[in-house]
């Protein structure tokens, strides 16, 4: 008899804020590290059954592109931020409402995934985080570190976020040179 019949895998998505990341992880006074892509993504499949991972970015520029085919490459669906043209290398990224709108539309759309990982510290995410914890869409927030991560979600409880930067998850992740 087959007892892995019954069984459902998890399909989960994620959205990666990439300025988030990158500040999180990058740009610390002490301490910065760097995220190997293609390890990261590995790691979100096999902690957390991630099956389509999107990476949001601020805008194009032509002398980043080496890192947008590292990104696809790693096997990350990229999406840029859309900025009138007269704006650009003026403003940050700010991609936040694009996460925002796409997990919304996935819910609406009633696409198939089982739940959201979202990685960020940023808290303007926390509204979203709390309507996909009510409707049962929601699996872990991962912030960069322990330190750029809003208070605001100090109160959601553990099980609901980590840090990338735990030695036992910075450790599967890390760009070694």
């Amino acid at each position: 008899m087959n007892y892995h019949k019954n069984i459902k895998k998890e399909n989960n998505i994620a959205f990666i804020d990439g300025q988030n990341l990158y500040m999180g992880t990058n740009l610390l006074e002490k301490d910065s590290w760097k995220i190997d892509l293609r390890k990261l993504r590995v790691f979100l499949n096999d902690k957390y059954k991630v099956k389509t991972a999107y990476y949001f970015l601020g805008y194009i520029q032509e002398n980043n592109q080496d890192l947008y085919n590292s990104i696809q490459e790693s096997g990350f669906v990229l999406s840029f931020r859309k900025h009138n043209s007269a704006m650009l290398g003026k403003k940050k990224g700010n991609v936040d409402t694009d996460i925002v709108f796409l997990a919304m539309k996935k819910l609406y759309k009633k696409d198939n995934f089982d739940k959201i990982v979202l990685v960020s510290g940023d808290g303007d995410y926390k509204r979203l985080v709390d309507f996909l914890i009510e409707e049962n869409k929601f699996k872990k927030l991962l912030s960069p570190n322990k330190k750029f991560m809003s208070s605001l979600y100090k109160k959601l409880g553990s099980e609901y976020f980590d840090y990338l930067d735990k030695k036992n998850i910075k450790n599967k992740i890390e760009c070694i040179k």
